[in-house]
């Protein structure tokens, strides 16, 4: 009967072949950075760093982010994802190795700037993965992503922490050869994915022109804000509940996987049944709730749900961030958007800690996530007041996209 046709539930669209392939490379990537940032901080005082040159160190990697991520979105729009992507993850590898060969400061800088410069692998996934899916499949596509985050935030610590029994260079070594594999394989198997445009876009319709200017400004105060907790969370357990090293690092584990549960397989129903900018609204909410209970959690029973809230926010913000922007801008300038959105996100990493860290020393325990809070209400302002955007058109892989 038509009406038990129109009452069944629609079968799940399987994700496009080179899809995984995609994302297992995004993971690995996320592996290696999780192995090198844990460490790096000690391993820079082998070369007579203090605390403000690992700060610097740090910085540099961001700076070099903020300003290469844009710049390699749109060379992904002109000559393909596939050939920025290996050009991102072959300098990785060279970084990775440079930082494990270095005998001097000088050197680990100019590694982490090579680094910076090169990774912009995630924007270029992220616009390969919506380049192959039609736009109701596109929140789950970006979360599966996102979830990759949550994995490189689990296995890559850990494996660095093997890894450094070794010697204090083998986990840069690690963490090179792992990008070069990824690289090797990548070559072979990650499909391009870029929709072929007839005629040159108009010179005008820069990618951030498109009304992405209040989204980036969500962006970066929202980044600031979990950037900040991530942080003084280490300080504010010591601090509050005596927890060691080890302690904070199974909190961050657990962090990381609600993370992937959330990205993974909650996005996809959220967004279809609200739409991206109310999952968007509801994640900025929820970071605010939870950074809010943070300021005031002196026991378990309220830290843990502080952290679940503020764990579920960030789950379902990132992905919509990335959604919203990718719904503003043509195909052919989607790898521009999203490499400027992640060129925002990267300056906020730089700005976030150093405030929460000032805020936390000098005015009170409770003002870097009270703060947190504000910075997310505003951002919800923000995005509260964006106009809607009628979705552009999505073309299917290799169809022709006009402006």
């Amino acid at each position: 009967m038509p009406r038990r046709h129109r009452t069944e539930r629609p079968e799940r669209v399987p994700l496009p072949r080179g899809f995984w392939v995609i994302w297992s490379t995004v993971a690995l990537d996320l592996i290696g950075f999780g192995i090198v940032v844990p460490i790096l901080g000690r391993y820079a005082e082998r070369f007579g760093a203090g605390g403000v040159a690992v700060g610097l160190l740090f910085a540099s990697f961001s700076l070099a982010q903020f300003v290469c991520a844009p710049l390699l979105g749109r060379l992904s729009d002109r000559i393909g994802r596939k050939p920025v992507l290996l050009l991102s993850l072959f300098g990785t590898a060279a970084a990775s190795f440079l930082t494990g060969a270095a005998n001097v400061l000088w050197l680990l800088f100019l590694a982490r700037v090579l680094d910076g410069a090169s990774g912009a692998s995630v924007a270029v996934a992220q616009g390969a993965v919506t380049d192959m899916v039609d736009a109701e499949e596109r929140p789950r596509a970006l979360g599966l992503i996102g979830a990759a985050f949550g994995v490189g935030f689990i296995v890559g610590p850990a494996l660095g922490g093997l890894a450094s029994l070794g010697g204090s260079h083998v986990p840069f070594y690690v963490a090179g050869g792992l990008a070069l594999l990824n690289a090797l394989i990548a070559i072979r198997r990650v499909p391009e994915t870029r929709p072929r445009v007839h005629g040159a876009p108009h010179p005008k319709r820069d990618a951030r022109a498109n009304r992405l200017w209040g989204i980036a400004l969500a962006t970066f105060v929202a980044v600031c804000a979990f950037a900040g907790f991530e942080a003084t969370f280490a300080l504010l357990t010591k601090d509050r509940f005596d927890l060691k090293e080890g302690g904070v690092a199974t909190v961050f584990i657990g962090i990381g996987l609600l993370l992937t549960v959330v990205q993974g397989g909650m996005v996809r129903p959220v967004t279809k049944a609200i739409g991206a900018a109310r999952a968007l609204q509801v994640g900025l909410l929820l970071n605010a709730a939870g950074l809010l209970v943070l300021a005031f959690a002196e026991s378990w029973g309220v830290l843990i749900p502080a952290l679940i809230l503020l764990t579920v926010g960030q789950g379902l913000v990132t992905p919509s961030l990335s959604l919203v922007v990718t719904g503003r801008v043509p195909d052919h300038q989607r790898g521009e958007a999203l490499g400027f959105q992640q060129g925002v996100s990267a300056i906020a990493r730089v700005i976030g800690p150093a405030v929460a860290g000032v805020l936390f020393q000098h005015v009170s325990i409770p003002s870097p996530y009270l703060v947190g809070a504000g910075l997310c209400g505003l951002a919800l302002v923000v995005v509260l007041g964006q106009p809607s955007v009628k979705r552009p058109s999505t073309a299917p892989l290799g169809a022709s996209v006009t402006d």
